[in-house]
């Protein structure tokens, strides 16, 4: 996969990243928060298939700034910081998980750069987002003997009090439960993290989500959201009822996905793309 480098200056501190592919602009957003991004490369692949695909590590682990506010309107911010560098008037914003959820706060922020936003089981912007759900559900997916000791460790991740060796013991305790089919699980990769901008993100992303629920029936660019029936993100309270409090927003579920639906049902995010996008033509 043929890739550009670019390095875009935000409000304070640079955002590292890449541009492949060929087609209409689509600024990608990972999950976390506070995660590194190389573990949505399949899903660059995917999109680079029929779109010019930018992919930008967020603050607070290199190639972008380490530091920063670690808000959602810095997260904005930054994302309108990439867009200018490019010199791209207006994309589609793609996000995974927090970064779909970033969509929606995108969608109400910047709809003059948008032409649309598609969120790939993403954290709900209704209620608490299905954040609680969603954990309930990742415990149960641990096996019974080791359970509490995966309890253990996300407290102290939700904190930013985990080593690097807790942090990884934790998703090699937790990864399995984000796939539908426990018999094809996506191999892990190196899952880096920055304490601060999970925690600073989590917390700022809780405190706002009543504006951001009050705001969905402003929403006025198309938006799409695609979700895995078997996700631990729970479907239909997550991303389904988003969808619903947005005018003229759609859900796709796939049959038998995780939460990274496009590993278990290659293709599907691309079609799903191509639909928000021939829809808006």
């Amino acid at each position: 996969m043929e890739r550009t480098d670019f390095v875009a200056s935000g409000t304070d501190g640079d955002l590292g990243g890449f541009v492949t592919g060929a087609g209409q602009p689509v600024l990608l957003a990972h999950g976390g928060p506070g995660l590194g991004y190389d573990h949505l490369s399949t899903l660059v692949e995917e999109l680079a298939a029929g779109f010019r695909v930018a992919y930008y590590q967020q603050r607070g682990l290199p190639p972008s700034t380490t530091t920063g506010a670690f808000t959602v309107a810095e997260a904005v911010g930054d994302a309108v910081a990439v867009l200018d560098h490019l010199g791209w008037d207006r994309a589609w914003f793609v996000g995974h998980s927090w970064g779909g959820h970033l969509g929606f706060h995108v969608a109400e922020a910047i709809p003059d750069r948008l032409h649309g936003v598609l969120a790939v089981d993403p954290l709900g912007g209704v209620g608490d987002g299905a954040a609680e759900a969603f954990g309930a559900e990742m415990f149960a997916r641990v096996p019974a003997d080791r359970r509490a000791r995966a309890e253990a460790l996300d407290e102290k991740d939700m904190n930013g009090t985990a080593t690097p060796e807790e942090e990884a013991e934790t998703w090699d305790l937790v990864w399995p439960g984000y796939f539908g089919d426990p018999s094809h699980v996506m191999p892990r990769p190196e899952m880096t993290v920055s304490p601060e901008a999970h925690v600073g993100l989590w917390n700022d992303l809780k405190a706002r989500l009543p504006d951001l629920e009050s705001g969905l029936v402003d929403i006025r660019v198309p938006v799409g959201v695609v979700v895995g029936e078997r996700s631990p993100m729970p479907p239909d309270r997550a991303g389904g009822a988003t969808a619903d409090a947005i005018p003229g927003a759609w859900v796709e579920v796939v049959d038998g996905a995780g939460h990274f639906v496009w590993w278990e049902r290659p293709g599907s995010v691309l079609r799903a793309l191509r639909r928000l996008a021939d829809e808006s033509a």
